[in-house]
């Protein structure tokens, strides 16, 4: 039987991309795909390729009447999910998704629950440090994944990645309240607080600049140590039913 694998993708202002990272989607082997396409109100054509190019290539459509942010499309998705594992997918082409396969065998192998992508684990780790739009950014994610470990007592080498993936059951269990950015800290947080295990395993990496549609900023970096420091002391609430 092949693993159900439930991929949510963000998407606000990719027509560059969306198609393109869509059809790399499909083209995976041996895996049963749910694809689950959130279109957070994108006002460069991206909207329109999804519903004339999309519609039969993806699962599920939902369209944000208003940018609310990557955390917001990730909850819009959260109670659609039916596969056995979760992937979160940019739609920017700097993950590939042909590793979904080493993102998901730790968890068919029942190693852990939570699996994270790594960009400065591969052997070629170095030409993934290379492809960061700015130093500032492998710097600032050092930094930040130093302070994420600290608090939250882990050992990660990429805390900040975007390939995360969760056991289907677990991932829909999670209150998820960020709208924006700070998904991953808050993520990253509440699996610390639950005691799971995040096991990290090495993938490629494809950073593009900012002119070519970059958004993630320095002041994200500032919100993400709140956002960590939220969810550790203050907001302790991390299942929907507790």
């Amino acid at each position: 039987m092949l693993p159900y694998i439930s991929i949510i993708v963000p998407c606000y202002n990719e027509k560059n991309t969306i198609v393109e990272l869509i059809n790399k989607i499909n083209l995976v082997p041996g895996i049963k795909k749910q694809i689950i396409l959130v279109d957070d109100c994108s006002t460069d054509g991206s909207s329109n390729l999804i519903i004339n190019k999309l519609n039969n290539r993806v699962s599920k459509i939902i369209h944000h009447k208003k940018n609310l942010g990557k955390g917001a499309c990730i909850k819009s998705a959260q109670k659609y999910i039916e596969g056995d594992i979760v992937i979160i997918q940019d739609s920017d082409l700097e993950y590939d998704p042909n590793d979904y396969h080493v993102l998901i065998k730790p968890i068919l192998n029942n190693n852990s629950k939570v699996v994270y992508g790594s960009r400065l684990l591969k052997k070629n780790a170095r030409e993934n440090l290379e492809n960061y739009s700015h130093w500032i950014r492998v710097v600032g994610n050092y930094f930040l994944t130093k302070f994420s470990n600290f608090v939250n007592r882990q050992n990660l080498t990429d805390a900040h990645t975007c390939y995360k993936v969760f056991e289907g059951k677990l991932f829909k269990k999670i209150l998820l309240k960020e709208n924006n950015f700070n998904f991953c800290p808050e993520i990253t947080t509440k699996i610390g607080n639950l005691n799971y295990q995040i096991i990290e395993v090495p993938i490629s990496y494809y950073g593009r600049n900012y002119t070519q549609g970059k958004k993630i900023s320095a002041i994200d970096g500032v919100k993400a140590l709140q956002t960590i420091l939220k969810y550790k002391f203050f907001d302790k609430k991390n299942l929907n039913d507790e």
